[in-house]
């Protein structure tokens, strides 16, 4: 029994276990973690907290969601609290919520441009600006992939409307019902709360083809961690304790490009994206039981 394990961990004797090699993390296909000091150091700091939430949720089937910008350390830091879950006797499970979009990443990275591009496209016709000119700097914009960069409003001043119109129409699709599979997540807690024992869960790769479930025990499990930057979203129903990992978009940019995350890192449009996740997340975050920045400090 869950109520029982936690019973046994002593915080005031806790220190966190040695790690090993192969230590739990997200079942997202291919996916990379690399844990470094720091992430150690978030996770002894958030252990003892979240053991505290968990015995206060009085239930022996608790939710966890790890959540922040993209490539702010979720995997990782996920990974390492249930490691420590396991080794304090407490059966545990971190989940993927990468795995819950509607598309590939490749194919939802190309609706999410097409979004952007579609919306800002119309806006110009809306308010008039559209001409010749301007639909012949646009294809050329569109072949460098430049369009999103506000410094070239400077040279193009139209170009402002554009982005303002785009960025709107893409802030109502990221993190959405349209991008994201939010009642299939709701039915895995729900089934999860409810004591099934065995739950198919989703696997996603990076190609079409790569799509498929896997059985998971979930018998002996007390704690299933989902880690994902949408694990805040309102739409997500059931979760007990929301841990925010705190960054900035220019810090999860730098993470992505440590973890190869993607091949346009440093482009305007993946600036704009972190952005507009950035914004959900600070409305989001106030939220969540545990908040911890980027420094490594509790909030």
């Amino acid at each position: 029994m869950l109520k029982e394990k936690l019973e046994q961990i002593d915080l005031s004797l806790w220190h966190a276990p040695k790690l090993k090699e192969n230590i739990p993390h997200g079942d997202m296909p291919g996916d990379k973690i690399a844990i470094g000091e720091d992430h150690i150091r978030k996770a002894e700091k958030i252990f003892p907290l979240l053991i505290e939430e968990i015995w206060k949720t009085g239930s022996e089937k608790v939710v966890v969601s790890v959540f922040g910008g993209s490539g702010v350390g979720k995997s990782e830091i996920a990974s390492l609290l249930t490691y420590y879950l396991q080794e304090a006797g407490i059966g545990a499970y971190v989940m993927s919520g990468d795995n819950y979009p509607y598309r590939i990443p490749m194919y939802n990275d190309a609706e999410r441009l097409s979004v952007f591009r579609a919306a800002g496209l119309r806006g110009l016709v809306d308010e008039g600006l559209y001409d010749e000119k301007v639909k012949e700097t646009l294809f050329r914009l569109w072949e460098e992939e430049s369009d999103p960069d506000p410094a070239k409003v400077s040279d193009y001043p139209w170009l402002k409307t554009y982005q303002e119109k785009g960025r709107a129409a893409l802030k109502g699709y990221l993190g959405t019902l349209r991008e994201q599979n939010y009642p299939e997540v709701n039915g895995i807690i729900r089934d999860f709360k409810e004591g099934k024992d065995c739950i198919l869960l989703k696997r996603m790769g990076r190609k079409e083809e790569e799509r498929w479930y896997d059985p998971v025990d979930f018998s002996d499990t007390g704690v299933l961690i989902i880690e994902w930057t949408h694990g805040g979203n309102e739409n997500i129903e059931g979760i007990d304790v929301p841990i925010l990992l705190n960054s900035t978009p220019e810090e999860t940019r730098e993470h992505r490009r440590m973890r190869a995350r993607d091949g346009k890192t440093d482009s305007a449009f993946t600036t704009m994206v972190l952005s507009i996740e950035q914004e959900e997340l600070d409305d989001r975050g106030r939220y969540a039981k545990i908040r911890i920045a980027k420094s490594g400090e509790l909030m």
